[in-house]
C-alpha cells in the first residue's frame, strides 16, 4: 500500500512541467547569466482546460548559474481557461498543483489549487515555504466555471 501510494505521488509531482513563455533581464552581471524575470506556463493535471501562468525572479551570476542561489520569495499568478473545461475525476478541497525548488535545499515554490464550490470557481494561490520560516508573499488568481459544468469535489 505505502509503495503504491509513493509510486502516485511521484508521478503527481512529473505530470506539471513548466513550459517557458518568455524572460526579461532586470540586472546585467558581467559573469554568468543575468538575474531576470521569468514566466512559465502550467497546465492543471487534474482540470482540463484550464493554465496559470507564474511569474517570479531568477537569480543570475555565477551561483544562478550553477545552481547555487537562493531565487526571490515572489512570484505572481494568472490562471485562465483555455479550453473546455471538464475533470477526469473528482478533485479535493485544496490540493498543491505544482511545486519547485527555488533554493539550493530549503525554499520551494508552490502553486495551490482551492475549489470554492458556492461560486463554482477554482481558486489558485502561488507562495514560497522554506524549511525554518515560510514567506507571507504570496498571490491569487480564479477561473469561474460555467454552472453547467458543476465542479465534482471529493
Amino acid at each position: 500500500m505505502k509503495r503504491l501510494l509513493l509510486l502516485n505521488l511521484l508521478a503527481c509531482a512529473f505530470a506539471v512541467r513548466a513550459e517557458p513563455v518568455g524572460e526579461v533581464d532586470t540586472v546585467f552581471k558581467f559573469i554568468g547569466p543575468d538575474h531576470k524575470i521569468v514566466v512559465d506556463a502550467y497546465d492543471d493535471p487534474e482540470v482540463k482546460g484550464v493554465t496559470c501562468y507564474v511569474s517570479r525572479a531568477k537569480t543570475g551570476g555565477i551561483k544562478g548559474a550553477l545552481g547555487l542561489a537562493e531565487d526571490k520569495s515572489e512570484a505572481s499568478i494568472a490562471c485562465r481557461q483555455t479550453g473546455p473545461i471538464s475533470f477526469a475525476k473528482p478533485l479535493r478541497q485544496q490540493d498543491e498543483m505544482f511545486n519547485e525548488r527555488i533554493s539550493l535545499v530549503f525554499k520551494r515554490l508552490r502553486v495551490v489549487r482551492m475549489v470554492d464550490a458556492a461560486r463554482n470557481t477554482l481558486v489558485y494561490l502561488t507562495y514560497s515555504d522554506r524549511v525554518i520560516e515560510g514567506s507571507p508573499q504570496n498571490s491569487v488568481t480564479a477561473v469561474p466555471v460555467d454552472r453547467g459544468t458543476p465542479i465534482p469535489v471529493r
